[in-house]
């Protein structure tokens, strides 16, 4: 079997930390000191997001743009207070929480925003000419190369379950995952597997038999993998697995072959923005050919736009993989386990099979 590696590219899903919030001034190309602004709520680091700001002001050069660097859940909440409170919000909104955004939607605080690409989009990442899904990354299974030199490393959830039975020992402590109580996309990624995978538990109740290791950042597990203290990573955002590999020549990267999970950020429009007109604009060249180019090729974040060709992208993922790949859909199916209840039996079992052994 030949694992397959993803192209290189970032992403940003915030671990549990302090406020976070940053701002960040750029002044209009035209030097206009009179110049419209426009404002940013975003959950990507500012140096990432520094490239679709030069292009965009590049075609814009009359409009400034005001950056605000925060956690996926102070943008909901500040979207929210704001609007609750008569005054005006961001033009726009660019988040890893897929539920938080699509519950901004729903809940009436984002607006309809009809753009060119609106009907070449996918369908799976449009909802209602509202919430767009702006990025394609998958969830991965990490390995460390040097432990899986005489047999290839699992690639499916059952092989998975195979392996840590028959392994026993040599790898009980050194199976890494994410905590679901603590991460937002490892809650995310548990969610779809229980969706997808009929006999998850038992993937779950094999881990924790192994001792799996449980961490709320990415980091926390692709430096125990690249250093051999772990010997496999499960259902890791591949962005930052990707990253890892480059830098550290031990660390192996599978798509799981029964499927993978696909997780995507998400922009919208408030409705209570200040000057939703240039948030639009700002949205439409996010989606242009032009600026998933530069997501792509410059940001290193895989693109979702169909008309957008090379190696980090949705298209050529699909090309290859197909059916294989399960993006997460922008539906109010998203928003079934904000429901507290919901969610807190998911973990509750999640603990209780994990403890069980």
């Amino acid at each position: 079997m030949k694992a397959f590696t993803l192209p290189l590219f970032f992403t940003l899903l915030c671990p549990i930390a302090a406020s976070a919030t940053e701002e960040t001034f750029f002044p209009a190309l035209s030097g206009h000191t009179d110049a419209r602004e426009l404002k940013v709520y975003s959950s990507l680091d500012r140096p990432l997001a520094t490239p679709m700001i030069a292009g965009f002001q590049k075609a814009n050069p009359d409009i400034a743009i005001r950056y605000e660097e925060m956690l996926t859940g102070e943008i909901y909440d500040r979207i929210v207070h704001e609007t609750d409170a008569g005054q005006k919000t961001a033009d726009f909104a660019f988040s890893s929480a897929m539920d938080l955004q699509v519950k901004l939607a729903n809940d009436g605080y984002a607006q309809v925003s009809e753009m060119p690409m609106s009907e070449r989009w996918p369908e799976w990442a449009n909802w209602r000419d509202t919430v767009y899904a702006l990025t394609f990354e998958p969830a991965v299974f990490v390995y460390h190369k040097p432990s899986f030199e005489k047999s290839p490393p699992p690639s499916t959830r059952a092989e998975l379950v195979d392996y840590l039975e028959s392994q026993g020992d040599a790898v009980h402590g050194r199976i890494g995952t994410y905590d679901i109580e603590r991460s937002g996309v490892g809650f995310l990624f548990m969610s779809r597997d229980q969706e997808q995978f009929g006999d998850i538990w038992s993937v779950v109740r094999a881990m924790g038999a192994a001792g799996v290791k449980l961490y709320s950042t990415s980091e926390a597990i692709l430096e125990r993998v690249a250093d051999g203290r772990f010997v496999l990573g499960y259902n890791i955002v591949g962005s930052y697995a990707s990253n890892w590999a480059t830098r550290h020549p031990h660390i192996g990267i599978l798509l799981p072959k029964d499927y993978t999970v696909v997780m995507s950020r998400i922009g919208l429009v408030p409705q209570a923005a200040a000057s939703p007109d240039l948030g639009r604009k700002y949205l439409e060249f996010f989606m242009s050919k032009e600026g998933q180019t530069i997501l792509a090729v410059d940001v290193q974040i895989p693109a979702v736009s169909p008309d957008v060709a090379g190696a980090n992208t949705g298209t050529a993922l699909q090309k290859i993989l197909g059916g294989q790949l399960k993006p997460v859909p922008v539906s109010l199916g998203l928003m079934v386990y904000l429901d507290q209840v919901k969610r807190a039996r998911l973990i509750s079992h999640w603990n209780d099979v994990l403890r069980r052994q």
